[in-house]
Protein backbone atom coordinates (compact mmCIF):
# COMPACT_ATOMS: atom_id res chain seq x y z
CA UNK A 1 0.00 0.00 0.00
CA UNK A 2 1.27 3.25 -0.92
CA UNK A 3 2.45 5.59 2.16
CA UNK A 4 -0.45 7.99 2.89
CA UNK A 5 0.18 11.84 1.46
CA UNK A 6 1.40 14.87 3.40
CA UNK A 7 -1.54 16.51 5.41
CA UNK A 8 -1.18 20.31 5.21
CA UNK A 9 -3.74 22.67 6.80
CA UNK A 10 -3.51 26.50 5.78
CA UNK A 11 -4.38 29.99 7.63
CA UNK A 12 -3.35 33.23 7.24
CA UNK A 13 -4.48 36.57 9.18
CA UNK A 14 -5.55 38.98 6.18
CA UNK A 15 -8.73 36.88 5.87
CA UNK A 16 -10.17 33.61 3.34
CA UNK A 17 -10.16 36.50 0.56
CA UNK A 18 -6.40 37.27 0.78
CA UNK A 19 -4.19 36.79 -2.42
CA UNK A 20 -1.53 35.67 -0.17
CA UNK A 21 -3.17 32.99 0.91
CA UNK A 22 -3.79 31.59 -2.60
CA UNK A 23 -0.02 32.28 -3.59
CA UNK A 24 0.69 30.45 -0.22
CA UNK A 25 -2.16 27.15 -1.19
CA UNK A 26 -0.20 27.44 -4.95
CA UNK A 27 2.80 26.47 -3.72
CA UNK A 28 2.46 23.50 -1.98
CA UNK A 29 -0.77 22.25 -3.57
CA UNK A 30 1.41 19.27 -5.13
CA UNK A 31 3.41 18.75 -1.83
CA UNK A 32 -0.19 16.39 0.02
CA UNK A 33 -3.75 16.83 0.95
CA UNK A 34 -4.32 20.78 1.86
CA UNK A 35 -7.26 22.05 3.66
CA UNK A 36 -7.50 25.65 4.26
CA UNK A 37 -10.02 27.31 6.96
CA UNK A 38 -8.94 31.38 7.48
CA UNK A 39 -10.73 33.84 9.47
CA UNK A 40 -13.34 36.08 7.39
CA UNK A 41 -12.46 38.96 7.69
CA UNK A 42 -9.00 40.95 8.26
CA UNK A 43 -7.23 39.90 11.71
CA UNK A 44 -3.84 41.24 11.62
CA UNK A 45 -2.42 42.36 15.09
CA UNK A 46 -4.84 39.69 16.59
CA UNK A 47 -1.51 37.63 18.14
CA UNK A 48 -2.69 34.45 19.34
CA UNK A 49 -5.93 35.70 20.54
CA UNK A 50 -9.21 33.22 20.76
CA UNK A 51 -11.83 35.44 20.34
CA UNK A 52 -14.82 35.54 17.65
CA UNK A 53 -18.05 33.59 17.54
CA UNK A 54 -17.52 30.15 19.56
CA UNK A 55 -20.10 27.76 18.39
CA UNK A 56 -20.66 28.35 14.97
CA UNK A 57 -20.36 26.66 12.06
CA UNK A 58 -17.60 27.42 9.20
CA UNK A 59 -18.79 28.86 6.28
CA UNK A 60 -17.56 26.37 3.48
CA UNK A 61 -15.97 28.47 0.44
CA UNK A 62 -15.05 27.96 -3.08
CA UNK A 63 -11.62 28.34 -3.56
CA UNK A 64 -9.93 27.45 -6.43
CA UNK A 65 -6.12 27.12 -7.50
CA UNK A 66 -4.33 25.62 -10.14
CA UNK A 67 -7.69 24.22 -11.35
CA UNK A 68 -8.14 22.75 -8.41
CA UNK A 69 -11.10 22.75 -5.99
CA UNK A 70 -9.10 23.19 -2.97
CA UNK A 71 -11.46 22.57 0.20
CA UNK A 72 -12.03 25.94 2.72
CA UNK A 73 -13.74 27.22 5.68
CA UNK A 74 -13.89 30.66 7.08
CA UNK A 75 -14.63 31.14 10.58
CA UNK A 76 -15.42 34.49 12.58
CA UNK A 77 -12.33 35.02 14.71
CA UNK A 78 -9.19 35.22 14.86
CA UNK A 79 -6.35 32.98 13.01
CA UNK A 80 -5.71 31.05 16.40
CA UNK A 81 -9.36 30.11 16.65
CA UNK A 82 -9.32 29.28 12.67
CA UNK A 83 -6.26 26.78 13.70
CA UNK A 84 -8.37 25.39 16.24
CA UNK A 85 -11.56 24.80 14.52
CA UNK A 86 -9.22 23.34 11.90
CA UNK A 87 -7.60 21.10 13.92
CA UNK A 88 -9.86 19.50 16.09
CA UNK A 89 -13.29 19.99 13.90
CA UNK A 90 -12.59 20.10 10.23
CA UNK A 91 -9.34 17.90 9.24
CA UNK A 92 -9.64 14.44 8.89
CA UNK A 93 -6.81 13.39 10.60
CA UNK A 94 -3.86 15.40 12.60
CA UNK A 95 -1.92 17.95 9.84
CA UNK A 96 1.49 16.98 9.24
CA UNK A 97 2.13 20.67 8.72
CA UNK A 98 0.56 24.11 9.59
CA UNK A 99 1.46 26.71 6.91
CA UNK A 100 0.34 30.65 7.64
CA UNK A 101 0.46 33.19 5.50
CA UNK A 102 1.64 34.85 3.26
CA UNK A 103 1.49 37.65 5.18
CA UNK A 104 1.34 41.17 3.68
CA UNK A 105 4.18 42.89 5.48
CA UNK A 106 7.24 41.25 7.55
CA UNK A 107 7.06 40.21 11.41
CA UNK A 108 10.23 40.75 12.59
CA UNK A 109 11.75 41.08 16.07
CA UNK A 110 9.57 41.83 19.08
CA UNK A 111 6.58 42.28 16.40
CA UNK A 112 5.95 38.94 16.50
CA UNK A 113 3.82 38.84 19.55
CA UNK A 114 1.28 40.62 18.11
CA UNK A 115 1.65 39.08 14.82
CA UNK A 116 -1.64 37.13 13.77
CA UNK A 117 0.19 35.36 11.37
CA UNK A 118 2.54 33.80 14.02
CA UNK A 119 -0.28 33.27 16.26
CA UNK A 120 -1.94 31.17 14.06
CA UNK A 121 1.71 29.44 13.90
CA UNK A 122 2.42 29.27 17.37
CA UNK A 123 -1.83 27.64 18.22
CA UNK A 124 -0.63 25.22 16.41
CA UNK A 125 2.73 24.38 17.54
CA UNK A 126 0.62 23.99 20.85
CA UNK A 127 -1.43 21.49 19.57
CA UNK A 128 1.89 19.22 18.44
CA UNK A 129 1.66 20.17 14.76
CA UNK A 130 5.21 21.54 13.36
CA UNK A 131 4.05 25.11 11.64
CA UNK A 132 5.54 27.56 9.14
CA UNK A 133 4.26 30.87 9.30
CA UNK A 134 5.71 33.16 5.85
CA UNK A 135 5.86 36.72 5.51
CA UNK A 136 6.75 39.48 2.56
CA UNK A 137 7.65 42.66 3.12
CA UNK A 138 5.54 45.10 1.67
CA UNK A 139 4.96 48.54 2.16
CA UNK A 140 2.97 49.67 4.88
CA UNK A 141 0.12 51.04 2.85
CA UNK A 142 -0.52 47.49 1.44
CA UNK A 143 -0.81 46.15 4.94
CA UNK A 144 -4.11 45.80 4.95
CA UNK A 145 -5.16 46.38 1.09
CA UNK A 146 -4.59 42.82 -0.44
CA UNK A 147 -3.25 44.17 -3.22
CA UNK A 148 -3.51 41.83 -6.29
CA UNK A 149 -0.45 43.73 -7.85
CA UNK A 150 1.84 41.79 -5.16
CA UNK A 151 4.55 40.07 -6.75
CA UNK A 152 4.14 36.58 -4.57
CA UNK A 153 6.56 34.25 -6.39
CA UNK A 154 10.05 34.52 -4.15
CA UNK A 155 7.87 33.88 -0.81
CA UNK A 156 6.41 31.07 -2.62
CA UNK A 157 9.45 29.59 -3.61
CA UNK A 158 10.46 29.73 0.00
CA UNK A 159 7.42 28.87 1.67
CA UNK A 160 7.71 25.65 -1.01
CA UNK A 161 11.40 24.93 -0.37
CA UNK A 162 10.79 25.19 4.16
CA UNK A 163 7.81 23.04 4.41
CA UNK A 164 9.24 20.24 2.14
CA UNK A 165 12.00 20.47 4.70
CA UNK A 166 9.79 20.57 7.49
CA UNK A 167 7.65 17.24 5.44
CA UNK A 168 11.07 15.53 4.90
CA UNK A 169 12.56 15.90 8.40
CA UNK A 170 11.52 16.73 11.98
CA UNK A 171 12.85 19.90 13.31
CA UNK A 172 14.87 19.69 16.75
CA UNK A 173 13.52 19.92 20.12
CA UNK A 174 12.28 23.48 21.10
CA UNK A 175 12.17 24.66 17.87
CA UNK A 176 8.15 24.76 17.24
CA UNK A 177 8.06 27.68 14.76
CA UNK A 178 9.91 28.41 12.07
CA UNK A 179 9.30 32.00 10.93
CA UNK A 180 10.31 33.23 7.53
CA UNK A 181 10.63 36.92 6.05
CA UNK A 182 11.05 37.44 2.50
CA UNK A 183 12.19 40.81 1.90
CA UNK A 184 10.88 43.17 -0.78
CA UNK A 185 12.57 42.41 -4.06
CA UNK A 186 13.47 39.53 -3.36
CA UNK A 187 14.35 36.67 -6.23
CA UNK A 188 14.13 32.42 -5.54
CA UNK A 189 18.11 33.59 -5.54
CA UNK A 190 18.12 35.17 -2.66
CA UNK A 191 20.51 33.89 -0.06
CA UNK A 192 18.74 32.78 3.23
CA UNK A 193 20.15 32.52 6.98
CA UNK A 194 19.10 31.14 10.07
CA UNK A 195 18.57 34.28 12.35
CA UNK A 196 17.57 34.95 16.19
CA UNK A 197 14.44 37.10 16.92
CA UNK A 198 16.22 40.92 17.24
CA UNK A 199 14.51 41.89 20.98
CA UNK A 200 14.21 45.35 19.37
CA UNK A 201 10.64 46.13 18.36
CA UNK A 202 10.34 46.99 14.69
CA UNK A 203 7.17 48.71 14.33
CA UNK A 204 6.56 51.87 16.57
CA UNK A 205 3.70 53.41 17.13
CA UNK A 206 2.70 56.84 17.98
CA UNK A 207 -0.27 59.70 18.12
CA UNK A 208 -0.37 60.77 14.62
CA UNK A 209 -3.33 63.22 15.50
CA UNK A 210 -6.33 63.64 17.44
CA UNK A 211 -9.88 63.52 16.70
CA UNK A 212 -10.55 66.75 18.03
CA UNK A 213 -9.31 69.13 20.64
CA UNK A 214 -9.31 66.82 23.67
CA UNK A 215 -10.54 64.48 21.92
CA UNK A 216 -9.01 60.83 21.22
CA UNK A 217 -6.14 60.02 19.93
CA UNK A 218 -5.05 58.11 16.54
CA UNK A 219 -2.58 55.99 16.96
CA UNK A 220 -0.29 54.83 13.76
CA UNK A 221 3.17 52.67 13.34
CA UNK A 222 6.17 53.18 11.42
CA UNK A 223 8.68 50.67 10.56
CA UNK A 224 12.12 51.72 12.52
CA UNK A 225 14.56 53.58 9.90
CA UNK A 226 18.04 53.47 11.69
CA UNK A 227 19.44 49.83 12.99
CA UNK A 228 22.05 51.24 15.34
CA UNK A 229 21.57 48.67 18.21
CA UNK A 230 19.65 45.88 16.19
CA UNK A 231 21.78 42.32 16.83
CA UNK A 232 23.63 41.47 13.25
CA UNK A 233 22.42 38.05 13.89
CA UNK A 234 19.12 39.29 13.91
CA UNK A 235 16.06 39.14 11.36
CA UNK A 236 15.95 42.46 11.57
CA UNK A 237 19.02 42.71 10.24
CA UNK A 238 19.31 40.00 7.97
CA UNK A 239 15.80 41.32 5.85
CA UNK A 240 16.34 45.13 6.12
CA UNK A 241 20.09 45.55 5.94
CA UNK A 242 21.32 42.80 4.38
CA UNK A 243 17.80 42.10 2.50
CA UNK A 244 18.53 38.18 2.60
CA UNK A 245 15.45 35.78 3.80
CA UNK A 246 15.26 35.44 7.53
CA UNK A 247 14.32 31.89 8.90
CA UNK A 248 14.04 32.43 12.92
CA UNK A 249 13.28 28.95 14.80
CA UNK A 250 10.72 29.97 17.51
CA UNK A 251 10.00 28.30 20.40
CA UNK A 252 6.45 28.29 22.74
CA UNK A 253 9.08 28.17 25.92
CA UNK A 254 9.40 32.11 26.83
CA UNK A 255 11.26 31.50 30.06
CA UNK A 256 14.21 33.66 30.61
CA UNK A 257 17.81 32.45 29.46
CA UNK A 258 18.61 32.87 33.09
CA UNK A 259 20.17 30.61 36.08
CA UNK A 260 16.91 29.82 37.80
CA UNK A 261 18.52 29.09 40.98
CA UNK A 262 20.39 32.18 40.76
CA UNK A 263 17.22 34.57 40.13
CA UNK A 264 15.39 32.71 42.83
CA UNK A 265 18.54 33.60 45.26
CA UNK A 266 18.41 37.22 43.77
CA UNK A 267 14.46 37.27 45.03
CA UNK A 268 14.46 35.88 48.22
CA UNK A 269 14.85 38.16 51.43
CA UNK A 270 18.04 37.53 53.42
CA UNK A 271 17.94 35.89 56.46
Amino acid sequence: MPAERPFILLTNDDGIRSPGLRAAVEAVLDLGEVLVVAPRDQQTGTGRAIAGKRGQTPARETLRVAQVEVPAYAILGTPAMAVLYGVLALAPRRPDLLISGINYGTNLGTDVLASGTLGAALEAADLGVPALAVSLETEKALHYDNSTELDFSAAQHFLRFFAQRMLATPLPHDVDVLKVDVPQGATAQTPWRVTRQSRQRYHVAFVRAYASPGGAPILDYDAIQTFEGVEPDSDIWATRVERLVSVTPLSLDMTSRVSLSDLERLLRPER
